[in-house]
This record gives structure tokens, sequence and C-alpha cells, in this order.
């Protein structure tokens, strides 16, 4: 049924574009702009504090990344995120390197006592940070833990309240009753800067048009992971990382809910 619901989904996103504010790391935020409309959204990157609120107001989703984050720009996530609450406007949180340090970590505690994020995404490491687990990630990678990654969405889903995604060689889906996993996917996904960003926008345009968000965090999700899978099978012999990466944005901005249905490997 789940899967009959989000191939709906890559014609609606198209024909409803919907705005989805981002406030996102600096490293990756021209990609992510890029692939919101690649998709069929409408990207705006706007931080300052002066109108975060007037913003969100008029985005049909909203994203918060942890990636750059600083004093001016941690006050304006939570303006934002409780705006985005208040208005009910779905909030995808990417913890990007929670973990890490201790500065990240505990700013993603105080933020998540002070918003409802409604969807998680992050790698195995940072949702076990969220929910209290003692572990040192490498940078913003993902550090081993011992708990499985299937047992840890469900959990992470039912202690914060959201939906959580983990992304990983399998990528993980809960609302803390159902677990979906995702089977598609490539290593190069790893090589090169943003894709998790990428995906946290992914699942932001297709939260900003349905109800159903589990099904919009699989479809981001799955996207992300089916789309960078292709494009490893269509590389030719001499062409690199670089290629890949261009290849990427064209094969997501391609992407259809026929394609996507013959493709994705969901369980």
């Amino acid at each position: 049924m789940i899967k009959e619901q989000i191939k709906d989904l890559f014609t609606l996103v198209k024909e409803k574009q919907p705005l989805v504010h981002h406030l996102t790391n600096a490293v990756t935020i021209n990609d992510c702009a890029n692939v919101t409309l690649a998709i069929g959204g409408r990207p705006v990157m706007a931080s300052a504090i002066e109108e975060v609120a007037d913003m969100v107001g008029l985005a049909q989703a909203l994203v918060i990344n942890f990636g750059t984050m600083n004093d001016d720009m941690y006050e304006a996530i939570i303006l934002a995120g409780q705006t985005a609450n208040q208005k009910g406007i779905p909030v995808i949180f990417d913890p990007v390197g929670v973990g890490a340090t201790s500065f990240r970590t505990d700013r993603a505690q105080k933020f998540l006592e002070k918003v409802k994020p409604s969807i998680i995404r992050g790698n195995a490491s940072e949702v076990f940070s969220l929910i209290g687990g003692e572990v040192r990630t490498r940078g913003v990678d993902s550090a081993d833990i011992a708990v499985s990654k299937e047992d840890l969405v469900k959990v992470a889903a039912k202690e914060l309240h959201a939906i959580v995604v983990i992304s990983g060689e399998q990528d993980f889906v809960s609302d803390g009753t159902k677990v979906i996993s995702v089977h598609n996917g490539d290593t190069w996904l790893t090589k090169i800067s943003g894709t998790g960003c990428m995906t946290a926008s992914l699942i932001g345009c297709f939260s900003g048009i349905t109800n159903n968000l589990l099904a919009a965090a699989v479809a981001g999700m799955s996207t992300m992971s089916l789309a960078g899978e292709r494009v490893k099978k269509q590389l030719k012999q001499n062409e690199g990382i670089g290629t890949y990466r261009v290849k990427l944005m064209d094969e997501i901005f391609l992407m259809d809910g026929d394609r996507w249905d013959q493709g994705v490997k969901l369980r």
C-alpha cells in the first residue's frame, strides 16, 4: 500500500511545487537548493533572524541542518522551528555531526526541548546520540554502535515522537511501529559531500505535499539511494566521482513514479 502512495507523490510534487525553507549547511546549501528544484520543489534559504518566521509562514516544509550551526544560526533555527510548529508546517531535522562535540550534542538536545521535528534524518551514531547514547562520531561521519539500526530506528522514533530515518548501507525508516528498509544505494554516495543534506531536502519536498509523513520520508530517502545506484551502473570506464556527482542530479531530475517503482527495493 505505501509503495502505491509513494509512487503518486512524484507527480504531485511537480504539480504542487512546494516551497521548502532551509536553514542548512553552508557547505552544501547550493546542492540542497538544486536538488529541491530537481525533484519539483522550490527552495528558499533565508537565515536572518529578522525574517525567518515570516519565511516559514510562506513555506510548506522546513528543513533544519546542524552542519555549520553557530550561535546566530541556532537562534534563527529555534525561531523558525517554533513558528513551523505553531503553523502546523512539517519540520525535517538533520542532526549533522551530533555526537562529535559536546557543543553540538547539547544544542541538539536543547533544540528538541523547544521544537518538535516531524522527521529526523541522520546516520546511526547521530540518532543514537539524540536519544542519549554515548558515542563519538568521526566529524560528520557515523561511528560504530552496538545496537542494530533496525532496532535503533524504532526505539528512536518512539522516544523522539517523530518519523526517524537512519541512512547507511541499508536505510531504515520508522514511525515507532512500522519499520521500512530501503535496499538501494551505492558506496559512491558517501564519496561526495552533501548527499545526506540533499536527502533531507528531498524529504522536505515530499513532506510539503502529503500528510503521510512516513511515506514522505521513505520517498526522499529511497529517491537518493536509487538515484545513486542507477548512476553508478551507467558510468563509463574513465568516468569518476565528478561525473557521478553531476549525473546524480540528472537522475533525481528524471525520477518519476514509474522509474522509482521499477527500481526501488523496500522491505
